[in-house]
């Protein structure tokens, strides 16, 4: 991210939420998702889960277990066996399947390769959507959460307190997921995330949309640190006026 700066009144240090809230933050792949949403979190002592990583790893199972995931029937039929657990610590977030600690399998190339075709498969979908919501309404009875992923706002937690959809130039993206996979290919890695948004965006299940009410932020210009900064000023801003 950049550092164009921000507009002094959105960054104001905001107060812990006294009341639960949930944040949904939806948008591009490599647009600072993930940064951004564990940032939150921490500043503001609220859970984090993203949802990539269950999509990951049931991507992970079903190659783990010879399942072929261009197959959207063999998917569908072995979709309820994997035992998925979250954690939901913004400062150490973690993903167990089957009670092994799968964090480093489902950020593999092959996942990467293969995670698409299994998250269109509608019984995945849905078997994720009721683990998501789950965790949803255990932090709920605590400050809240911040949840990331590409649908959120418009089909996991419609009524979120705060909906955002963050972007960024296909270039910038490029660019930072090409360091975070160790000086990858820039080209090669924005060629592979447009794609990948072809395929979610056109998915006949939960596309990647922009929820109804989301603030678009474009993270380009920005620090994380600014950008952090200004959704969590955002977060107070809609906590307050939800409160009665």
């Amino acid at each position: 991210m950049g550092r164009a700066p921000l507009d002094s009144r959105s960054v104001s240090t905001p107060e812990i939420p006294s009341s639960p809230v949930v944040v949904a933050v939806d948008g591009t792949s490599g647009s600072g998702k993930s940064s951004t949403s564990r940032g939150v979190a921490e500043r503001l002592g609220l859970r984090y889960l993203d949802t990539g990583a269950m999509f990951r790893a049931m991507t992970w199972w079903m190659l783990s277990h010879g399942v072929d995931v261009h197959d959207p029937a063999a998917v569908a039929a072995r979709a309820g066996e994997p035992v998925i657990e979250s954690g939901t610590d913004p400062l150490a977030p973690t993903i167990t399947l089957d009670g092994v600690d799968v964090s480093a399998e489902i950020r593999s190339e092959i996942v990467n390769a293969s995670v698409s075709p299994v998250s269109t498969v509608p019984q995945v979908r849905a078997r994720l959507l009721e683990l998501q919501r789950a965790v949803i309404c255990d932090a709920l009875e605590g400050a809240g959460i911040v949840v990331e992923g590409r649908d959120i706002g418009s089909v996991v937690w419609p009524d979120a307190d705060l909906k955002l959809y963050v972007t960024a130039d296909p270039a910038a993206r490029a660019e930072r997921r090409a360091l975070e996979q160790g000086g990858s290919d820039a080209d090669a890695v924005r060629a592979s995330l447009e794609a990948r948004d072809r395929i979610d965006s056109g998915r006949a299940t939960a596309p990647l949309v922009a929820a109804d009410g989301a603030v678009h932020l474009d993270t380009t210009p920005y620090t994380l640190e600014e950008v952090v900064a200004r959704v969590a000023a955002l977060v107070e801003r809609a906590r307050t006026a939800s409160t009665p």
